[in-house]
C-alpha cells in the first residue's frame, strides 16, 4: 500500500523535495535552518551532482544533491539510507571532488570558497554512548580544540536519534527534521507545520498529485528501499540468533566445567576428613598440593 505522502529516504523522495529548481526554496529554507546564523543563503544554482574525476583511474562521485550559493560557497546535500562499513572515510573522499573543482583554470592563490558536506543518515554510525548526538558538526580543530581551518565543514543528522515530539519543536532545525522523519506516516499536515512553505512541501510529496510515470519511478524506489530494508533486519535477526546459539554453547561448556571443578574439589574435602594423604588426593582429582592443602 502507498502512503498518501512519499518516503523522502528514497532517491527520488528526496531529490523531488530538494533536488528541483521548483522547489529550491525548500532547499534553501532548510540549509538556513541548519547553518549558523551568521552564514546564511539568500540564492542557490543546482550543480551537476555527477562529478567526474581528473583521469579515468579515479574514481566517480556522485552526490543527492549539489550547489552553490551567490558567493561561491558549496553545498553537498546527502541522504544516506543504510550504514556501510568506512561511511566517514567516504565522505571524506568524496568531499574532495567539489573542494578540487574550486580550483579555476590558470593562475590561482588556493583561497577556497567555504564547502558544507551535510548529510542525513537514517542511522547510527556510532553505537558508543558517548557518540550518540543527533547532529556531529565537524571541522579541523588544533591539539587544543581551537579552530584550524573553518572552511571545510561536515555535519552528520542521526535520523534514529531525533525523537522530538510536536509539543517539543522549537527551532525551524527541529520542524524540518520532524517533517522528513515522520512525512510517510503524516495522514494530514500538522498544525504546527501549517504555513505556506511546509504546506508547499507536503503538496510536492503527495503521492497522488505525481505523474504517473514518476509515481512508477517512486514506486521502484520504494521497492529497493524496503528490499533493502528486509535485508538488513534479516542479517541483524540472524547475527542475534547466531549470537543467542554461540552464547548458549559456550555458557553450558563454562557451566560443565565449573561443575566438574566443583565435584573434583568436594572429592578432596572428603578425602582428606578420611585421612587420605595429598599426593594421592592429588593423583585421584587433579587437584595440586597447594590447592587441597587450602580446603
Amino acid at each position: 500500500m502507498i502512503a498518501r505522502y512519499i518516503n523522502p529516504y528514497t532517491d527520488f523522495g528526496f531529490k523531488k523535495l530538494f533536488g528541483e529548481e521548483a522547489n529550491k526554496d525548500l532547499l534553501m529554507d532548510f540549509l538556513n535552518a541548519v547553518l549558523p546564523s551568521d552564514h546564511q543563503v539568500q540564492t542557490l544554482a543546482f550543480q551537476n551532482p555527477d562529478h567526474l574525476p581528473d583521469s579515468p583511474f579515479q574514481r566517480f562521485a556522485v552526490f543527492d544533491i549539489a550547489c552553490i550559493s551567490q558567493s561561491g560557497e558549496q553545498f553537498v546535500v546527502e541522504m544516506q539510507k543504510a550504514a556501510q562499513h568506512y561511511y566517514k572515510d567516504r565522505s571524506v573522499y568524496y568531499s574532495t571532488f567539489p573542494i578540487q573543482r574550486q580550483a579555476p583554470k590558470g593562475e590561482w592563490n588556493y583561497c577556497m570558497k567555504r564547502f558544507y558536506f551535510i548529510a542525513i543518515l537514517n542511522f547510527e554510525y556510532n553505537e558508543q554512548e558517548d557518540f550518540k548526538k543527533f547532529l556531529r558538526e565537524v571541522d579541523l580543530k588544533d591539539q587544543d580544540g581551537d579552530p584550524f581551518f573553518d572552511k571545510v565543514q561536515f555535519m552528520f543528522f542521526q535520523m534514529p536519534l531525533f525523537n522530538k515530539t510536536e509539543s517539543e519543536l522549537h527551532t525551524r532545525k527541529d520542524k524540518w527534521f520532524y517533517f522528513l522523519k515522520n512525512l510517510e506516516n503524516f495522514e494530514s499536515i500538522p498544525g504546527i507545520l501549517k504555513e505556506p512553505l511546509f504546506e508547499q512541501a507536503f503538496n510536492t510529496a503527495e503521492y497522488v498529485k505525481l505523474p504517473p510515470k514518476e509515481q512508477e519511478i517512486y514506486e521502484h524506489d520504494l521497492k529497493i528501499y524496503r528490499d533493502n530494508y528486509s535485508v538488513l533486519q534479516t542479517a541483524e535477526n540472524k547475527g542475534i540468533a547466531e549470537g543467542i546459539e554461540i552464547g548458549r554453547a559456550e555458557g553450558l561448556a563454562e557451566g560443565e566445567a565449573k561443575g566438574k571443578a566443583e565435584g573434583q574439589t568436594e572429592i578432596a574435602r572428603n578425602l582428606k576428613r578420611l585421612g587420605v594423604d595429598p599426593a594421592t588426593i592429588a593423583q585421584a582429582t587433579g587437584l595440586s598440593i597447594t590447592e587441597i592443602e587450602k580446603l
